[in-house]
């Protein structure tokens, strides 16, 4: 991947330092559309892609976690087929931030947050790296480090993967 020409030098300076990278699920993984049946079960819709780009991301080494607010089945289903640590029904994203971002040993400047929308800005401010995808929420843009190309659910996690991973393997080319 060549990198985007827009990217600031400590934008890829801030990318070179992650550790830790971490999602919120809806908006991001998906569309931010959801199905709902008569019985009351949700669907929704992911890119396949994704899976690609995060296991380049664990074959780096870095770790990888969804930070979801809400508490659903489907978002344990896709993290648990990623092979991702999954934090639901979490009331201060932040929190969950700062303790992943512990447990391996890591500080909030080595952590990267992905979102979409005003429950991800405290995490998007504290993050080293905020990144939003672009279909976000206004009120998120300009904390952004970086905003992504493609929309929430087409593609908006893998290109954030080729782009960290292109940084971390020196191929700004």
């Amino acid at each position: 991947m060549k990198i985007p020409s827009e990217i600031m030098p400590d934008t890829v300076e801030r990318i070179r330092a992650l550790k830790l990278m971490a999602f919120d699920f809806d908006g991001v993984f998906t569309d931010n559309m959801v199905y709902v049946s008569q019985d009351g079960s949700e669907t929704v819709r992911c890119s396949r892609g994704d899976g690609l780009g995060l296991q380049t991301l664990r074959a780096l080494g870095m770790e990888l976690i969804i930070i979801s607010t809400e508490t659903n089945p489907v978002v344990s289903a896709r993290a648990a087929k990623l092979g991702i640590k999954c934090v639901q029904s979490c009331g201060d994203k932040r929190a969950a931030l700062e303790k992943a971002a512990k447990e391996i040993g890591a500080e909030l400047a080595q952590a990267g947050f992905m979102g979409n929308d005003i429950n991800d800005l405290k995490c998007l401010e504290a993050a080293g790296l905020p990144i939003v995808v672009s279909d976000a929420h206004p009120d998120v843009l300009e904390v952004a480090a970086y905003r992504t190309r493609a929309r929430g659910g087409e593609g908006a996690v893998r290109e954030v993967c080729d782009l960290i991973a292109a940084i971390k393997q020196n191929k700004t080319a």
